[in-house]
Order: structure tokens, then sequence, then C-alpha cells
């Protein structure tokens, strides 16, 4: 009996060990370990779990590596399904549907040489394959070779295990344009890469430099699909090829950095590997990473809670990233993707402000306001380089998606760090006046249907501008956020008031027989065909059931139009209610966030997409806070996982992320423009979050638990506090924030109007 307690005891060892990536209890002792960078990567073109890749990068770094298993130029560059590896891409891809530039890929093979993408692939198994932020490994069974990758912001590190044999190293720097050159005597291979997928200038170019510890026996370059003796290759789609004997176990080191700039920057690139070998450099890897997860402490949760906290952690630290050199004087400078000049000072890129301006920039202004700081001098950069702020930036102007939505994450950063910052806020202010008033050069770019919106107050739907509910609702809230700023920038009153007037624009699109939002004629009719279910003609990736929230900074003026706080919350009560019913939209099929809401389970309920993850919180402002904090702690449970299949659609460059970073913690920012965030629940026991001016905020939950999710009794710095809002004045002077948590909802508690978070109808 005592052999048989053993083995059981033995048996619960060996499960708590096998954990994923192949760590075992006693690895998971730092925040990066608990880090899944497979989180979200089992996705495809008809349904999203992410649709991201395993980002192996340092914090916003310039350049991210990833294993490539999808085809040249394929957006869906690894795929969690795949079974074969093509090579190790440097990438700067921010989502699929944008897919990449500036892109080249290495790939070790053996025997044969082998250099198509298509006959140098190699079968692997995430069996045998180890991804973390700082750190990547997989067995190549092919060519029997082990590779291992370790980045710093602007190079890498690779390290080849190979088998006696003739071993190789193909360079692919990918076509549409490219070069390379082997220098021998050097140990070197350059080249540049010019494949993109738009928002680029002419001269567009990344250039690269890899060094090699081994020297070259063979050396061989390719021009297409034509493998010659030259030691350089220009053509439409180049690479390189360098061979040498290795014996069993035999590692071969490589170097690797890009610039934007020239070669020469790549080599000054380089020299962030410095002296250091792989393993110290993958060290320092391993605590630039712990060093910035730290920042927020996470306890009393579970093994799973603290793997996709800390997952969802690490994306939303990637993006926007860093698009900026130093040169040899250490001076900042970018390659501007805008005019092609190479300009001093800062630029960032990557990021689609239509979803990152609702969590991902509040986050950043909470945790990160020195960096936020830099990222406002790039879009200053951005505006005096374009003429425009960029809405969709990878790497410039990309016509995408809808609003205007810089003005919120222009504003937000000044509103929230006005004492301390130091940049030209006038200039960043006349940006924002010149998007809200004139169509850009694409439609994503200030306001497509701008004369119509400021004469009428709303886009019409028979103008031939298509999304134009979403357009007027995301308009509405951009003036707010514009209006916020002129305020604090003492603008004139005139101007001021022009700003406070738009963003009220919303009331034009609210039709009170339907209790939605809902296209409307130039003629000032309603469209006739209605459907709140219905995606597509009037709103963005979304339906009027979704869209009619979209209300950020005036929710109480929404509760008045709907009849009341009763009304308003039976409404928000449908959401969940209404059967997950879709319909292919006409002319457009079933997109893939449609199918995204319908399998969640949750109603019309699609959190898989920005539009409605605001939603939730939105109870609050009816005096029903329980129904957000249930709803919240639902969706963290149901629809975020540390898996492959993690995600319930798109992550969208760290704004799904952030809104469980954000969740998990307790409040969230439903109107960023303003000084606070809304109250939910946290999820752990306890949560610290460290701030950049040395204070510290303590969220103690001590019976939080799956089955006490609610709120039953509040204290804030050791005071009853009964708002179902926090003020970020505040919190960045350090807070301590106590919480009585219970199994049922204290239906008393958050249910006066003064405890209910801002609206501009009660400021006028």
């Amino acid at each position: 009996m005592q052999k048989l307690k053993n083995l059981n005891c033995l048996g619960i060892i060996l499960m708590i060990c096998y954990t994923l990536n192949g760590q075992t209890a006693s690895d998971v002792n730092e925040p990066v370990d608990y880090v899944n960078p497979l989180m979200g990567t089992d996705s495809d073109y008809s349904l999203s779990s992410g649709n991201v890749y395993p980002s192996i990068a340092m914090p916003w770094g310039m350049n991210f590596w990833t294993p490539q298993t999808g085809e040249n130029g394929n957006g869906w560059t690894y795929m969690y399904t795949a079974r074969k590896i093509r090579g190790f891409k440097q990438t700067h891809q921010p989502s699929p549907w944008m897919n990449d530039y500036g892109q080249f890929s290495i790939m070790p093979v053996t025997g044969k040489l082998h250099f198509t993408e298509e006959e140098r692939q190699s079968w692997f198994s995430h069996k045998a394959e180890k991804a973390t932020p700082y750190y990547y490994r997989v067995y190549l069974a092919d060519h029997d070779v082990t590779t291992e990758i370790t980045p710093t912001e602007r190079a890498a590190r690779f390290r080849f295990t190979f088998p006696e044999n003739d071993s190789y190293i193909v360079v692919d720097a990918f076509d549409k344009g490219s070069y390379v050159k082997i220098i021998p005597e050097e140990q070197k291979i350059i080249g540049y890469t010019t494949r993109n997928s738009g928002g680029v200038p002419e001269n567009f170019k990344n250039y690269f430099v890899i060094v090699f510890d081994k020297a070259f026996e063979m050396n061989k370059t390719f021009r297409d699909s034509v493998l010659t003796d030259n030691l350089i290759s220009e053509s439409d789609h180049a690479g390189a090829v360098i061979g040498f004997r290795t014996t069993k176990g035999e590692q071969v080191n490589a170097r690797v950095a890009s610039s934007f700039i020239s070669f020469e920057q790549a080599e000054r690139n380089l020299e962030e590997t410095g002296t250091l070998d792989f393993d110290r450099l993958k060290e320092k890897g391993r605590d630039m990473w712990n060093r910035e997860l730290k920042r927020i402490t996470v306890e009393g949760g579970t093994t799973d809670q603290y793997r996709t906290f800390y997952s969802c952690l690490y994306r939303s630290l990637l993006f926007p990233r860093k698009f900026y050199e130093y040169d040899k004087d250490g001076n900042v400078v970018h390659y501007s993707p805008y005019n092609g000049e190479v300009r001093p000072g800062y630029m960032f890129t990557d990021t689609g402000f239509w979803d990152t301006f609702r969590a991902l920039f509040p986050f950043l202004n909470l945790m990160y306001p020195d960096l936020n700081e830099k990222m406002q001098e790039g879009l200053l950069n951005a505006y005096n380089e374009s003429g425009w702020l960029p809405e969709w930036a990878s790497p410039g102007l990309r016509n995408i998606m809808i609003g205007n939505n810089s003005a919120s994450i222009v504003s937000e950063a000044y509103l929230k760090n006005k004492e301390n910052y130091q940049y030209d806020i006038e200039t960043l202010y006349e940006a924002l006046a010149h998007g809200a008033n004139n169509e850009g050069p694409v439609t994503a770019v200030g306001r497509a249907g701008v004369k119509y919106y400021n004469t009428l107050g709303y886009v019409p739907a028979d103008v031939d501008i298509r999304q134009n509910v979403s357009r007027t609702l995301e308009y509405a809230y951009d003036d707010f956020a514009i209006y916020q700023l002129a305020k604090a920038l003492k603008r004139p009153k005139k101007e001021i008031e022009l700003y406070r007037e738009r963003s009220l624009n919303y009331r034009k699109v609210y039709d009170p027989e339907t209790g939605f939002m809902r296209g409307k004629l130039q003629n000032g009719e309603f469209v006739k065909e209605f459907d709140p279910i219905q995606w597509g003609r009037d709103f963005t990736e979304g339906n009027s059931m979704h869209y009619t929230w979209s209300v950020f900074h005036d929710i109480q003026g929404l509760i008045d139009l709907m009849g009341g706080k009763d009304a308003f919350i039976r409404q928000l009560d449908t959401v969940f209610t209404t059967p997950s019913t879709i319909t292919p939209r006409k002319g457009g099929g079933i997109i893939h966030e449609m199918r995204e809401m319908q399998v969640a389970g949750m109603g019309q309920y699609a959190h898989g997409n920005q539009p409605i993850q605001h939603m939730i919180y939105l109870y609050n402002y009816a005096g029903q806070p329980w129904k957000t904090q249930y709803w919240v702690r639902e969706t963290m449970n149901r629809m975020y996982w540390p898996t492959p299949d993690g995600y319930c659609g798109d992550e969208d460059n760290g704004q799904t992320s952030a809104w469980y970073v954000f969740s998990a913690l307790g409040f969230y920012p439903v109107t960023p423009a303003t000084d606070q965030y809304v109250l939910g629940a946290p999820l752990f026991k306890k949560a610290t979050l460290k701030l950049e001016n040395g204070n510290e905020i303590i969220i103690n939950a001590p019976d939080n638990s799956a089955d006490n999710r609610y709120i039953r009794h509040m204290r804030l710095n050791n005071k009853t506090y009964d708002k179902n809002y926090l003020s970020h004045k505040e919190l960045m002077k350090g807070s301590v924030i106590d919480l009585e948590m219970g199994a049922e909802p204290d239906t008393k508690r958050g249910t006066e109007e003064k405890d209910f978070p801002f609206s501009l109808s009660n400021e006028m």
C-alpha cells in the first residue's frame, strides 16, 4: 500500500512537471517562464485563434524572428498545424492581413544541397520545439540539425548543431527585387531585400549582414531558381548558399543584423550582440524580458491563469515596434517610411489605431509613459514627413480600417502626462485638426466623408462611402478627444465648442424606434432595410448590436436616448441573450470575425473583434456593476487560454491582450481620453504594479476565487470606496486597493449616479 502511495505521488509530481514547451515546475520561477509565444498560432484564414506567429524578439524590437512554415510571401507565416519549416525569417509583420515587409530567411540543410523553399523545408515536431520570447529552438528532422535563435532589438545570434555531413546554410532574400554578396575572406554574407506589402517609398530596402564563425568551403548564389558560382546575385529573387564539412555535434554560430538605412548601419547594429556568446546573449534577453514582465506581479491564481496573463502581457509589449536606429555618434535616426529620407529622431510603426487606441495605448500610458512620449515624437515626425498622422502604419501609411483615432492616441498621451511632456504638442494638435477636417491621400487617413460629417453631422448611407455609421461614431469620439486636448491647451473658446458639439454627433445615427444605431440617408431618413445583427454595409467588421455602444465618451447621453437606465440595461442584456445567428453579408459572404462570434457561445457578444470589447463595462454607468463583474470573468475564463488556440479572434497588435491584462487587474479604459478607468473585478488575489515614477499600485483581493467574482466591499487607500471608476492621476501617486470578494453580488454598491464614470452629458 505504501508503495502504491509512493507511485501515486510520483505520478502527481510528473504530471505537474510536464508543462508547455517542456518546462518543469521548478523552471517556472520567473514571469517569462509562463509566457507561451505559441498562444494564438493555431489559426487560419477562416477562423482566427489569434492570427499570430511566435515572435522571438525584444520588447518593441525593430526586428522579430520566427520559424517560417508558410510559403514566401504568405501572411500566415507560421501555422501551428503545419508540419514543415522552410526557414527562419526576420519579420516585421504586424498581422497576416497586413503581411510582411523587409523579410529574409536563413535555413540550414545537410546532405544533398537543396536551396529552393520547397526542397529545403524539413519536418519538425512541437515536441522538439521550444519557444520563449528571448529564445527559440527546434529540431529539423530531415537535416538532423538543431537551430537556435536569440535576438537583440536589431540583431540576433543563431546556433546550428550539425551532424557529420556536408552541411549548408541558405540565405533567402526573397523576391520582388533582392541582392546578396558572399565575402568568404570575412566569413560574411551581406544583402538586401525589398519585399514588402505596401506603405513604403520607392527606395525601400532592408540591408542585412550575417557573419559566421566557420570558414566557408563552398560559396554559391542563386538567381531566381538557378544556382551559380557567382559571389554576387542581384535579381528578382536572390539568395546565397555557403557550405562546409561538419562533424557530429559541431556547432556553427552566426551573428545577423539589419538596417533600413545602409549596409554600414547594419554593421553598426550588429554590435548589439557585443562580445557575448550565444548563451550569455540568451541570458541577457531573458533578463530584459523578466525586467519588463516583473513590472506587474500577480499572485493567487492558477498556473493557467499565470500563463495566460504573462502571455498576454508579452504580446502587449511587442507593438508598435521601434523603427529607429543609432548612428555612429549614438544619435537616434530613422529611415522614413513616408518620404524615403534618413531623418533624425524617433519613429515607431506596425500598429493600427482602430484596434489599439482602446486598451493597448492606455496600457502604455499607465505603465510606460516615457516610451509613449517617444512614440508621440515619432508621430510628430510622421506628420512632418507625410503631412498626415498615420491611422494604420506598416511601415508607412496603409489604406485599411476607418476612423481618425490618432486623435485619441495623441490626446490621451498628453492629458495623462501633461506635467512631464517634452515634445511639440502644439504641432501635434495642428495635425489632429488637419486630419479631422480633411480627407486624406487614402480613405483610411484623415476622414473619408468629412464634408458630409461636418455639415450633416453624420456620414450618409447613400453617398458611396461604406461603413458610414461606424465612421460617424468613431469620428464623434475622436472629436471628443480633440475637444479634451483643445481645453487642456486653452485653444479659442469657439474652437473648443466646435469639437464638443461634433462629439455629440452620435445622436444623429441613433434610431429611437429600434433602439440601435442605424444608417441614415442624406435626406435625414433612416435606411429602410435594417437588422441589428446584419454585419457589413453601414458597419465595420460588425453589426449595429456591436456598434450601438461605441459612444465611449457619453454613455449617459446614450442612456438618455434609450429612455433611461432600465431600458439601457435591457438593451445591454440583449447582446448576450440574442442567439449568435449570422447571415452572409450582401456581396461579402461570411468573414472570420463572424464565425468567431458564432462559435463562442456568448450570443451576439463578439469579443474576438474590437468594436464591442468595452461593452461589458457599461453596466457601471447604469447602476448594475455586478453584471460587469460577472461578464468580465466569463470572458476571461472562456475566451482566453495559454494554448495555440488561446484567443477568440485576432490578437491585433496587443489590443486583445491588453484587454485581458487590464481586466485581470480589475479595471479598463472605456474612454481613453479621460482620466478614468472603469471598474470590473480582479482575477488574482493580489497584483502589484510598479510604475515608472517609483510608486506602486497594490490590488488586494484575498478571497478571490472561481466562485467569488463579485465585489462586496472596496477600500482605496484605507477608505471605503463606492465609485465605479478609478482616477489615473490618483493611481499614479501610488495606491492600495483592498477588495472583499464574494459569490453573490452586492446590489447596493455603486448604484448611485455619483458613483458612475464620466459622461460628457453630465459635464454640460
